[in-house]
């Protein structure tokens, strides 16, 4: 391997299953599970890696299961946009590329034992991401090969990250001090430009009987493949595609538009500001390497700019402009300490994971009158006394997202008119889990939990919040202009 091509960090990389690497094997095999892309990803870099050591060909497997909660035609839709894109971008590379779609819960069974079998090593992806760690180490128990799981998901590696963090100021803090050693450490934008890696000469044999490679019809999105998907078909596909090509061309055209403005508007509906490539981030069609990336190039910034005071505060370490710093400290701290959560807490989306302060001030006044009780029919068909909570819930369900800043209202109302917190808990986590393209995703999830307290203090005592922090729409449409994002919402 030449000495300029840079390797992966040992830092992003974990031995899941330790047995042997069987060098007379077929082939290396890449089992891409979250890093759902083919340029800035770590583990295709490692597979790499191990194909020009081993001087055998590559072989990418993704799959798409059928069975897990919340599965829907939103959902599928999306992650069938990127397996398009990557099916595509690998075409003609020699890489092999085997897209696999159950056409009912548990038809796979099999498939990666089966393609493990003639490998040499297996790399996957390592992210605490939904039931991603569950397949993952059940996975590693049954594979006769050495299997890597490779670390994609944020600028700081996940081991890197030594403890869990209560604030996004002490993590700020961290990050301030761990992150400069590893900005100079990213992945490949290309991993296979010039590998020299050896042709993938084809599937085992009877494998592309018993699981056959998804149908470009479906792939492509075509109504009638996809309306067979043994998922729920209630929850609709939307707007916005999902993929590497479109969360490229939705990064530059917000670099291009709304990036100049992030600062000052970020909280406002009626400016659309937001970047929203959460979507993309969630399913993994874009690294955030690469849009970090991007936004130095746009900023001419070298980490040379990054400051030496190390003061956990939210703007002026990177050295950069106004609305990247605001943007950064959204994609990284944010973003990050969600990840960081998930990975180093167990059950960390049980009502039980909340800080014990908020946990007991929520339960001291649990008994507290509500205004509103709702039931989660209402919630979900937006039938609020609330116009403003109802367009939110309407953007949920009609677009697969809300605006930032509505969603901790959306969030703060929901905990109000519910009986208890724990309801409360229930009520979001399946609203948006079910409806949000970045549903069941960490960073998605810090949102709902800091609603209740996770990384927030005290305020001053309310009935119902307690010392929760609390919202109340008056308030929202004080600071924010509403009426635009009301009329589009309306119902």
């Amino acid at each position: 391997m030449p000495s300029t091509r840079p390797r992966v960090p040992s830092s992003r990389i974990r031995v899941a299953a330790s047995a042997p690497v069987q060098a007379e094997g077929s082939y290396v095999l890449y089992w891409m599970i979250s890093a759902r892309r083919t340029g800035w990803n770590h583990g295709l870099q490692r597979a790499v890696e191990w194909g020009q050591e081993l001087g055998r060909p590559l072989l990418v497997l993704e799959a798409l299961r059928a069975g897990y909660r919340w599965a829907s035609l939103r959902h599928h839709r999306f992650a069938l946009d990127g397996m398009a894109d990557n099916r595509a971008a690998l075409e003609g590379t020699g890489v092999g590329y085997h897209p696999y779609v159950e056409d009912r819960a548990g038809a796979g069974s099999g498939l990666l034992e089966r393609l493990a079998a003639d490998a040499c090593v297996v790399v996957t992806d390592d992210t605490p991401v939904f039931f991603l760690p569950r397949m993952l180490a059940a996975a590693a128990e049954r594979l006769p090969v050495r299997m890597e799981a490779v670390d994609s998901v944020g600028l700081l590696p996940l081991s890197a990250a030594g403890r869990d963090f209560t604030t996004a100021y002490s993590f700020r803090r961290f990050l301030q001090k761990a992150l400069p050693d590893h900005l100079e450490e990213p992945p490949l934008a290309d991993p296979l430009a010039g590998a020299g890696l050896r042709p993938f000469p084809g599937l085992p044999a009877g494998v592309g009987e018993r699981w056959p490679a998804a149908a470009p019809e479906l792939l492509e999105g075509r109504g009638s493949r996809l309306a067979r998907l043994p998922v729920d078909q209630t929850v609709g596909v939307v707007a916005e595609r999902g993929g590497a090509g479109a969360a490229s061309r939705r990064l530059e055209e917000w670099l291009g538009d709304g990036f100049s403005r992030y600062h000052q508007a970020r909280n406002d509906p009626g400016d659309p500001v937001a970047s929203g490539l959460s979507p993309w981030l969630h399913w993994g069609h874009i690294s955030p390497h690469q849009i970090v990336h991007r936004v130095a190039e746009l900023e001419e910034w070298n980490p040379g700019r990054l400051s030496p005071e190390t003061h956990g505060r939210r703007e002026g370490w990177w050295g950069m402009g106004e609305a990247a710093e605001a943007f950064l400290d959204e994609l990284v701290t944010w973003r990050e300490i969600g990840h960081v959560t998930a990975h180093r807490v167990e059950g960390h989306e049980r009502y039980e994971s909340l800080p014990g302060w908020s946990r007991a001030t929520l339960e001291e006044h649990s008994a507290d009158p509500r205004p509103h009780v709702y039931t989660y029919e209402e919630f979900r068909d937006a039938e609020t006394h609330d116009p403003l909570w109802n367009a939110a819930q309407r953007q949920l369900v009609g677009e697969g997202r809300i605006h930032n800043y509505l969603r901790m209202l959306w969030g703060k109302k929901i905990l109000e008119w519910t009986r208890s917190p724990r309801e409360a808990l229930e009520v979001m986590l399946e609203l948006n889990n079910r409806y949000a393209l970045d549903g069941r995703d960490p960073n998605s999830t810090s949102g709902i939990f800091w609603v209740l307290g996770r990384y927030d203090r005290g305020w001053p005592e309310r009935p119902v919040y307690g010392t929760v922090r609390s919202m109340t729409s008056a308030s929202t449409r004080r600071k924010v202009s509403v009426e635009g994002y009301l009329e589009r919402w309306k119902g």
